[in-house]
């Protein structure tokens, strides 16, 4: 309904906005107007995990450190800043000077770099800190050139090169000490570029004592100085190492927790390493060597995870909690969720959620990504129905219908049936698409379609294949591109003499048809609980 005459109670110059006398809001305090965005590096917010809480059953507080929430989106960026601070306070940075460092990017070759008539200051970084550094030397005006492994994903790339950053790649495969490794081709351009400088997080003291000053630091602030454990991933050891060093101090009864990936050599005792994983997709954690700036001595324990459930977890945070976190924030909380089921009402278990989801928008946050890699089916762990057999169900039954039928043939031939849609299929048996008795009524209603055009015309195209072997899981996969998935079977036909594979058409499959599937199969197993519990057979049941 249109109204003649505006709303009452908007604000006007003459007539303040209304405010009803018994709210109560209070503008929150902010701080005063930033010098550059280099002070919203740190101070992060610690933030209660609430749903996974329940659904995990634990009873502890479980709190997250969320360090996405900084300038550039990661804890790198407290070391990028206090190490280019520190160098400048040195005196080995000035203006003018260019910065360097191994993370990920497009390729500068050496004649590139050596025709800067300026300084250089070459810097080891992870693929996280690179965009740290990139941002620091963005505001400060230092020119930055970056070193990363061709994994890092392409989206740290592109936040790299808008921030004014050159890259170099280096070849995944590269062993830490061969001279293509990232930070070995670092160390080698630090030889060849006159007055270039490698700051290398793995060894500057920098690196600890950036979160013994800050994270540490403020942690013990937020909880009030009670904290039972604390839980972070491990990569050059740093951020571990700081918070470590000021609990011992401040909190000495907090245990400290370390995480390590699958195929990383860092966990001690050397047995928890010993796995046939050689290689992991989580990015900003684990090494095959042990960084200097690792002290083992003040972790308490180490968690070993794997890929499958860290981007599992990793999903989950965003999707229970909205937390934009990354990969290993996903490691670090499967660590956390299997340490705050041994603590108690009272406690609290604190968990470092290192990055954002920015970084990965290409990998595990697409399901094609999760699907190839063999992850995607984990997240659904929960869902009894993901892994049941499609050849196990009564699926819905399907029509097929030639390429050359008729649109009245087809109306036809589906009303008979009482079915809503036919597959089409050409002269070979290929097929071509879907058709639905709804599409084609109203387009010929509409006067947009004869009845005597060709089905061909009024063909959905947009659908997928699933295999009759496959699972539900993979439908509901496949449902997620398409409205539609057709169900078939690979056979081998003989009869014509030759050897060749054909497709079977089983069923065709909509999101309302896979919940009926659901919903048939949860009372299958809800049928079998009853028998199970009751202990009578299941005929005896049925009144």
């Amino acid at each position: 309904m249109e109204q003649d005459h505006p709303p009452q109670g908007l604000w006007s110059p003459e007539v303040p906005p209304f405010k009803p006398p018994q709210s109560n809001d209070v503008v929150k305090s902010s701080p005063k107007i930033f010098p550059n965005v280099l002070a919203q590096i740190g101070n992060t917010p610690l933030i209660r995990i609430n749903n996974i809480v329940k659904e995990y059953g634990i009873k502890c507080e479980l709190l997250a450190k969320c360090e996405f929430f900084s300038a550039a989106g990661s804890i790198k960026d407290r070391i990028a800043l206090r190490m280019i601070e520190d160098a400048e306070k040195k005196g080995i940075l000035k203006p003018g000077v260019v910065i360097i460092e191994p993370t990920s990017g497009n390729t500068v070759t050496h004649d590139m770099m050596r025709s800067q008539k300026v300084e250089l200051s070459f810097n080891i970084f992870s693929e996280k800190k690179g965009l740290g550094l990139g941002l620091v030397a963005a505001v400060k005006g230092y020119r930055c050139i970056i070193v990363m492994p061709e994994k890092m994903s392409s989206e740290k790339a592109d936040v790299l090169k808008s921030l004014g950053v050159e890259i170099v790649r280096t070849p995944d495969a590269a062993n830490y000490n061969g001279p293509d490794s990232h930070i070995q081709v670092a160390w080698r351009l630090k030889k060849e570029i006159p007055n270039s400088y490698v700051f290398d997080q793995y060894q500057n003291p920098g690196n600890p004592l950036a979160h013994y000053d800050t994270t540490a630091e403020e942690i013990l602030e937020q909880c009030g100085g009670q904290v039972d454990a604390l839980v972070a991933g491990c990569g050059t050891g740093g951020t571990i190492t700081g918070i470590a060093w000021k609990f011992k101090e401040k909190c000495p009864t907090c245990q400290i927790i370390a995480v390590d990936p699958e195929g990383s050599t860092m966990a001690e005792p050397k047995e928890l390493n010993r796995t046939s994983v050689t290689s992991y997709e989580v990015e900003g954690i684990g090494h095959q060597f042990i960084p200097a700036v690792l002290d083992r001595k003040v972790i308490d324990k180490w968690i070993k995870t794997n890929d499958k459930e860290s981007f599992a977890m990793a999903r989950k945070l965003i999707r229970m909690e909205g937390l934009l976190c990354g990969g290993s924030s996903g490691s670090a909380m499967c660590a956390a969720v299997a340490v705050a089921k041994e603590l108690n009402e009272g406690q609290r278990c604190v968990v470092i959620l290192p990055d954002t989801v920015r970084n990965y928008m290409s990998k595990f946050l697409s399901d094609g990504w999760m699907e190839q890699k063999g992850f995607l089916h984990v997240e659904n762990d929960q869902e009894s129905w993901w892994d049941t057999p499609i050849n196990q169900m009564k699926l819905p039954t399907v029509q097929t219908v030639t390429s050359t039928i008729s649109c009245q043939d087809v109306i036809q031939i589906l009303k008979v049936n009482s079915l809503a849609n036919a597959v089409v299929v050409d002269s070979s048996g290929t097929i071509q698409g879907i058709v639905t008795l709804g599409n084609i009524e109203s387009l010929v209603k509409d006067g947009k379609l004869q009845l005597s055009d060709p089905v061909t015309k009024v063909i959905y195209k947009w659908f997928n294949k699933v295999n009759l072997n496959d699972t539900l899981g993979k439908i509901s996969q496949a449902l997620t591109l398409s409205h539609f998935v057709i169900i078939v079977e690979q056979i081998q036909d003989n009869d014509s003499g030759e050897c060749e594979k054909c497709e079977v058409v089983h069923s065709a499959c909509t999101f309302m048809d896979l919940m009926t599937l659901i919903t048939a199969e949860a009372t299958k197993e809800n049928q079998a609980a009853d028998v199970k519990s009751s202990g009578k057979p299941l005929w005896q049941l049925i009144q």
